[in-house]
């Protein structure tokens, strides 16, 4: 999962950044609205954390712009403001949810979950597909029950499929959202890892659609 944190002091920014990297996130970090903006009309991101109290534009102005340009991404607010009109503010300017500073980093990251899930049309924490199981808590995968130990890649590409079941999903977008901006597009990794997850999950367990890309289906009873 692809994420965008806009906020404007350095440590919080990179504390940010460096904990959800270790949470298995592939982050994005910008300090200021203008280049936030941009970064937001440009990319594809499954969440954003949205500061408000930011620098050249405001996070409001931000977050009204993306909404009227139809970029429909769950979006965190995340502020040091706490009165009940900012959030209210942030909530019709289009926000998903909003947390205060100072916060514990655990909270930001369920909450971080819950809107990406939601996003994706997924209520529950954990995803299922046949006799697959993923919870996005813990990170655990299980096969009839059993755990399956991926790598954190595999883990990646396969929550990202799991999140968009029975959809198409092609190599370029799987690309976008489970590695870094430097990552060499041309890189054949994505059909290894298919192939790994193949291997430890049953080789129906992901569909190749020629030409399209790659899906996962509920098996046909």
């Amino acid at each position: 999962m692809r994420i965008l944190i806009v906020e404007d002091e350095p440590n919080l920014g990179k504390q940010l950044k460096s904990t959800l990297e270790g949470a298995g996130y592939a982050v994005d970090l910008s300090v200021d609205g203008e280049d936030g903006h941009y970064m937001g009309s440009t990319e594809n991101y499954d969440a954003v954390i949205l500061d408000l109290g930011l620098p050249e534009i405001d996070g409001l102005t931000v977050l009204d712009r993306w909404r009227k340009e139809g970029r429909q991404f769950p979006v965190l607010v995340l502020t040091a403001r706490d009165s009940w009109s900012d959030k209210v503010a942030g909530l019709d300017a289009g926000a998903d949810d909003y947390l205060a500073k100072p916060f514990q980093t655990e909270e930001l990251i369920a909450r971080l979950r819950a809107l990406i899930r939601r996003a994706s049309g997924n209520a529950s924490s954990e995803l299922n597909v046949g006799n697959v199981r993923l919870d996005t808590r813990s990170g655990r995968v299980t096969l009839d029950g059993q755990p399956v130990k991926l790598t954190a890649q595999e883990y990646k590409l396969l929550s990202y499929l799991m999140h968009h079941k029975g959809k198409v999903v092609s190599r370029t977008e799987l690309i976008e959202h489970i590695y870094d901006q430097d990552f060499d597009r041309d890189s054949n990794t994505i059909e290894v890892f298919v192939t790994r997850i193949r291997k430890k999950l049953g080789q129906d367990v992901i569909s190749t659609i020629r030409g399209l890309g790659y899906s996962l289906e509920e098996p046909v009873s």
